[in-house]
């Protein structure tokens, strides 16, 4: 005969700090938003959405490198002297102390997952070489 098992024990202990949940809150930003989906020790993740035709500044980070995977949309994207197109399930590097650019060329908008690691990750260690938006370089997020 079957024996039924009693499901009301189930385990209730904590979750590690690590692995407790917290809201995302967006950021937004003359070209879309950015929002920090986790961040830890050297690395933070990022979602970010690019308004289609609208780029971010031309930029270098002193104390980070950036891994770009793109989840939806066209990133043409600048990397020293280099420009290449990245398209959806595709991905990219950003070494650190690299002048960059990403843009979204498409019709649609931009969006990727970006993974930041580093011994510094803080918005103002952003070095702004050129900007459409007039910002200043005072570090002020992408």
């Amino acid at each position: 005969m079957a024996s039924v098992q009693d499901k009301s024990k189930t385990n209730t202990a904590a979750l590690p700090e690590t692995l407790t949940a917290s809201v995302a809150a967006t950021e937004l930003r003359p070209w879309g938003s950015f929002t920090v989906l986790e961040e830890g020790p050297q690395y933070k993740i990022k979602r970010i959405e690019v308004k289609p035709g609208h780029r971010l500044s031309l930029q270098m980070h002193h104390h980070r490198s950036e891994h770009w995977i793109v989840v939806s949309g066209t990133a043409r994207v600048i990397c020293d002297e280099k420009e290449q197109m990245v398209y959806s399930n595709q991905s990219t590097y950003v070494p650190q102390g690299t002048k960059h650019r990403l843009e979204n060329p498409g019709v649609i908008p931009l969006v990727l997952i970006e993974v930041q690691n580093g011994e510094y990750l803080g918005e103002d260690d952003i070095i702004r070489f050129q900007d459409d938006y007039a910002r200043s370089n005072n570090g002020n997020g992408k």
